[in-house]
Order: structure tokens, then sequence, then C-alpha cells
């Protein structure tokens, strides 16, 4: 298996190569579990999701029966209580008290984990009850903030980045929020909002984004740069789509970051620019005086057109 490359429904068809291999007991469930903790807008608060329905797709076991999907809140400070936690496990249907406990001990340990490191959701499908009666969580997902990792070191150092998209990890490095798509258009924007609604009006137009691009309100022309060679490293890019609203970001500081990207890596594909807020005026201005092929635009639509347009017809 070490060295070969593992394709399932989480890796996608490009699959992921496999440098570590788990070994574990195996274990015989006689009935499993479904439990979960994460944030809930609708209490505004932590919950515990658990159902005993669990070894399968839960969003499945939710549309098919919402009744069995047990939702309880947990108070954030105080934590879930024993006799609270017990009587979801009753509920669950755990068969003997041990279990119960084993059950209800869990589902507290869990929560305190979600907690004390920053997690934004916790999963364990399934929780199995085995034959001999014993509690187990047999297979696990964990998500964890990443606004949190300067206090949770031990935990992101677990990170293994040789399983991950390597442009996105480079991206990471410099505080830019890239995800890779298989369009052709490259997007660089923003405010993670902007960029959908971009990716959605090239769309609307017929074009196929190359990417999620968010560089942030704090890019600096040389972040800006460097977004552009994360956009260039992808032979699949025909043009190139930035629109920038400028609230905390100032234009000027973008127009200087596209202007040294086009010079410094000999831009050949065509640069479609939209502009808006502070220091447009500026902006617009530095863009001209650069004498650069830099097409711009102040409404969405037509930058977006224009981009589909190029794209195509240098593709």
């Amino acid at each position: 298996m070490i060295g070969a490359k593992l394709i399932t429904k989480q890796t996608g068809a490009g699959g992921r190569l496999c440098n570590a291999v788990m070994l574990a007991e195996r274990r015989d469930p006689s009935h499993e579990y479904y439990v979960a903790v994460l944030n809930d807008r609708a209490t505004a608060g932590p919950v515990l999701v658990t159902s005993s329905q669990g070894g399968m797709n839960i969003e499945e076991v939710a549309a098919k029966d919402p009744s069995a999907i047990i939702t309880t809140p947990i108070d954030f400070e105080k934590g879930l209580d024993t006799a609270t936690a017990l009587g979801v496990a009753q509920k669950l249907g755990f068969k003997s008290e041990q279990a119960q406990h084993e059950a209800a001990k869990i589902f507290q340990n869990l929560y305190k984990i979600f907690k004390e490191k920053d997690a934004t959701q916790i999963e364990i499908n399934p929780m199995a009850e085995t034959a001999d009666g014993a509690v187990l969580c047999m297979d696990a997902k964990f998500g964890f903030d990443d606004n949190a990792d300067f206090r949770q070191q031990d935990v992101f150092n677990l990170r293994d980045v040789s399983q991950e998209d390597p442009t996105e990890v480079e991206a990471q490095k410099y505080g830019l929020n890239f995800i890779k798509l298989d369009g052709n258009i490259g997007c660089l924007v923003n405010g993670a909002g902007l960029a959908m609604a971009t990716m959605d009006v090239l769309k609307l137009h017929g074009g196929d984004p190359a990417n999620f691009l968010d560089v942030g309100g704090g890019a600096t022309p040389e972040t800006v740069k460097k977004a552009f060679e994360l956009l260039l490293s992808d032979k699949a890019v025909s043009s190139i789509l930035l629109n920038v609203f400028g609230g905390i970001m100032r234009c000027d500081y973008i127009a200087e970051g596209v202007i040294k990207a086009t010079k410094e890596l000999q831009l050949r594909v065509p640069l479609i620019v939209r502009l808006k807020g502070n220091k447009e005026a500026e902006a617009k201005e530095l863009i001209r005086e650069s004498g650069l092929k830099i097409y711009a635009f102040d409404g969405l639509d037509e930058a977006a057109a224009k981009a589909v347009e190029l794209g195509r017809s240098s593709s």
C-alpha cells in the first residue's frame, strides 16, 4: 500500500499517495451509532448530535427519517452534565448500564476536546457497541479552527501537508485562501463573499473558474505578486479576472502588485481588472501610466464577460 495511490470518495479521482498505514485491533460491532459535536446556528451554541443509525451517510438518514436524529444543546461554559449525557445514551438504546455510562463519558470527553482544542466539528461515525459490551469510537473526523493555530500548536503540528494540494499549501504561507478548481479563468479577489459572487458571474457568462483565491483585506503588492504566481502555475489558466473592492484594502496597493507581477512574471495570458472603492482613482491612474495591456472595467458583468471571451480565444 505504501507508495501507491489510494483513491476513495474523499480523495477524488486523482487519489492521494499513501505514505502511512494505521494498524488497529479488529473489533466486531453489534450496533453502530453516529455522534458529533458542532456549532449550531439555531441555538447559537454547541450541540451534541446523535443517532442510533450510525455507519452510514448521516445526511441521508436525516433526510429519510428526521426523528432518528437527536440534537442536544450544550452549555458552552459548563459542558455536558452526566445526567444529560446518560439520557442521550439511553435514548440511543445502549442496553447495559455499563455501556450507557461509557457512552455518556465519551460524549462528555468529546465536548471537552471540542472546547479546549478550538474544534469546529468532531464526528464519530461509527461509535459502536461491541458484542462484549464495550463502547468504542471506531472512526472519527476532527476539524479545527485555523485561526486558533497560534494556541493549538500541538494539534496543528500533526498536519500532513503531503496529503494536500501543494499550491494550496504554498498559498497559506502567504495568508492567501486558495482552492484549485477545474476551469480556465484564474480569479483573484478580496473577500470570500465577493470571490463566490465573482465565480457565479463567470458561470452565468458561460465561463469556468480555475480557482477560488481570496487575498484578504491585508494584501500587499508582494502578496498580490505571489497570488499571480500561484494562478500562473496552473497551465489550464487562459485568462485572469481580478475583482477587488477597496474597503480596508487599498486599490492602489493591488494595482502596484498587478503591475509588478505583469512585468516580472512576463504575463502572457489576458488580464481583466475591476477595481472599486478606496484609492480607486489612484489605482486606475497607475494602470494607465504603466502602458501595459490590462483590460480595465467598472462593472463586474462586463469584466466577467470579457474574461470568458478572452479565455476562450487564448486557450
